[in-house]
C-alpha cells in the first residue's frame, strides 16, 4: 500500500512538472503588451529556464547524495511554485527573468531525480507512465490558462492558480518523506556502483550513445519550438 501511494505521488509530481511547460506560449501574447518588450523577448525567458534546468540537472546527483530524493523533490517543487507565483506578481520584464530562475532550477532537479529514482526502484513500465503523466500536465496547464483568459481574467490569475497547485503538492510531498526513505539504501547502493564503474569516457564507447544524443537534440528543439510557437505567432 505504501509503495502504491508513493507511485501516485511520483506521478502527481510529473504532472506538476508538465503544468508550466506550455504556459509561456499561451500567455505571451497577453504578457508582451504589459511588459512593453518585443515579441522575440520570449526567447530570453525560455532560454533562462532552459539554462537553469541544465545546471540543476548536472548538480542533482551530488545534491541527492547529501539530502536524499524525497527532500530534493520537495525543495524543487517549492522552487517551481515560487517561480510560477513570481510570474504572477511580476510587474516588468526583468522580474519575469528573475522568476524564471527558480522555475528552471526546480524543473531540472525534479526531472533528473525522479527519473533516477524510478529507474532504480520501480519496474520499467512505470517510466513510461511517468512521462505520460508529464504529457497530462503539459496539456492541463494551457487548458487552465485558456479557461482563465476566456473568462476575461488576467494571465496572472492563471500563473497563480498553477503555482498554488504546486504549493499543494509541496505539502503532500512533505508528509510523504518517510515513503521515499524506504528505498533510500537500495537507491544509494545503485548510485555508488554506477558512479564508480562507469566513467564519462566509457559511456561514449557504447553503441548508439551518439545517435541517442543527436535524436534528443532534435526532440528538444521540436519541443522548444512548440513551447514558444504560440507566443511568436
Amino acid at each position: 500500500m505504501r509503495n502504491i501511494l508513493l507511485i501516485f505521488i511520483i506521478y502527481a509530481t510529473f504532472i506538476s512538472l508538465g503544468l508550466p511547460d506550455s504556459l509561456l506560449g499561451v500567455t505571451w501574447p497577453k504578457m508582451v503588451g504589459e511588459m512593453h518588450v518585443a515579441y522575440s523577448a520570449v526567447g530570453i525567458i525560455s532560454m533562462t529556464v532552459a539554462i537553469c534546468t541544465v545546471i540543476s540537472s548536472l548538480q542533482t546527483t551530488r545534491i541527492n547524495r547529501k539530502i536524499g530524493t524525497g527532500k530534493l523533490v520537495l525543495g524543487s517543487v517549492l522552487l517551481t511554485a515560487i517561480g510560477l507565483i513570481g510570474f504572477a506578481f511580476s510587474q516588468n520584464f526583468f522580474l519575469l527573468i528573475v522568476a524564471a530562475l527558480p522555475l528552471g532550477f526546480g524543473a531540472g532537479a525534479i526531472d533528473t531525480s525522479v527519473n533516477d529514482y524510478v529507474a532504480a526502484n520501480l519496474k520499467a513500465h512505470h517510466m513510461n507512465w511517468l512521462h505520460a503523466f508529464w504529457g497530462v500536465g503539459a496539456t492541463i496547464g494551457p487548458i487552465i490558462m485558456g479557461v482563465v483568459l476566456n473568462n476575461d481574467f488576467s494571465w496572472r490569475n492563471g500563473y497563480f492558480i498553477i503555482g498554488s497547485i504546486q504549493l499543494a503538492l509541496v505539502f503532500i510531498l512533505f508528509f510523504s518523506l518517510p515513503l521515499w526513505k524506504q528505498n533510500k539504501q537500495k537507491e544509494t547502493e545503485k548510485t555508488d556502483v554506477s558512479t564508480t564503474s562507469i566513467s564519462l569516457k566509457s559511456v561514449w564507447k557504447h553503441t548508439g550513445v551518439l545517435l541517442s544524443l543527436l535524436s534528443f537534440v532534435f526532440y528538444v528543439g521540436l519541443e522548444g519550438t512548440i513551447f514558444c510557437g504560440g507566443a511568436v505567432i
